[in-house]
Order: structure tokens, then sequence, then C-alpha cells
């Protein structure tokens, strides 16, 4: 696929920094399969390109309505927005969900970075990852309800 213009200065995006990293798309894909199964390259580089053109829609999507809106920061509720928008309906929920629970537990952190500042404590805080997660290293988002219902996968949130 051809590298795509960058603006005015008709600069060329590299393929790097348009892809997601292919390491981060395989971990994501082996945690929805079995311990034993094996990935193939082709099968990482082809989900590779989907999502990372998933992303860039309904990224763009996003963008458009807050060019629309006179905004230049592009948040979580214009892509939940935006999932709307481009019929993507069986995640919006779930996307809001995650959304709210992202903020409940940024809202925690940032509350406990400011109690352990005011009394001059250690910054714990600082050690924790981001975002809401079960465990290290789980995909929160289980934004594809399966009819099997197996709450036993990390990021169901159904």
């Amino acid at each position: 696929m051809a590298d795509l213009p960058a603006g005015a200065a008709g600069e060329e995006i590299k393929e790097q920094d348009r892809l997601l990293p292919i390491a981060n798309v395989g971990r994501i894909m082996k945690q929805i399969l079995p311990p034993n199964a094996k990935i193939s390259k082709e099968a990482k580089e082809t989900m590779q390109e989907c999502v990372s053109e998933f992303i860039s829609f309904v990224t763009g999507e996003a963008s458009d309505k807050c060019h629309k809106e006179k905004r230049k920061t592009v948040n979580g509720d214009d892509v939940c927005w935006a999932f709307g928008a481009l019929g993507f309906d069986d995640y919006v929920d779930p996307m809001r969900r995650y959304l709210h629970k992202y903020r409940e537990v940024e809202g925690d952190r940032a509350a406990a970075a400011a109690s352990s500042r005011s009394a001059g404590g250690p910054h714990d805080h600082l050690a924790s990852g981001a975002g809401p997660s079960a465990a290290p290293g789980h995909f929160m988002f289980g934004a594809i309800d399966r009819t099997d219902n197996n709450s036993s996968r990390p990021g169901n949130f159904n």
C-alpha cells in the first residue's frame, strides 16, 4: 500500500508511523487464542493493516465532528459518537462502559496522587498502570458480545 501525503508540505507518512506496532497487534491477538496457538506473520500483518485502518476511519469521523464544532481535541465521547455515526452500533455501549470505567479509575488515581502530594508521601501512584484493568497486560475492551457468553475472557463487560 502506498504512503499517503501528510499535509500541505507533501510529506510522506512512513509505514511505521501509519501502522500500530506489530508486536502489540500480535500480543492482543494471542490473548484470545488458546495458549498453544500460533499466529503466522501474514495473519499479524493483515490484522495490523485492518486495525490501523479501522482506528484511522473512526478517529477521522470523530475529528470531523470536532472540526465542525470548532474544537481541537478529540475525546472519548467523540469516539463513541463516531462508532454510532459510522454504523458500529454494537460497539457504542461497550465503549461507553469502558470510557466510564476508565474515567473512574483515572479520577481515583488523580485523587490518590493529590492526597499523596499533600501528605508528602511516596509517589506510589506512579507505579500503577494506565486505564482500568483486571490484570496487567489484559485487553479490557470486550466489544463483541459473543453468544457463548464466556465471562472468563479478559475485558468482558457484558
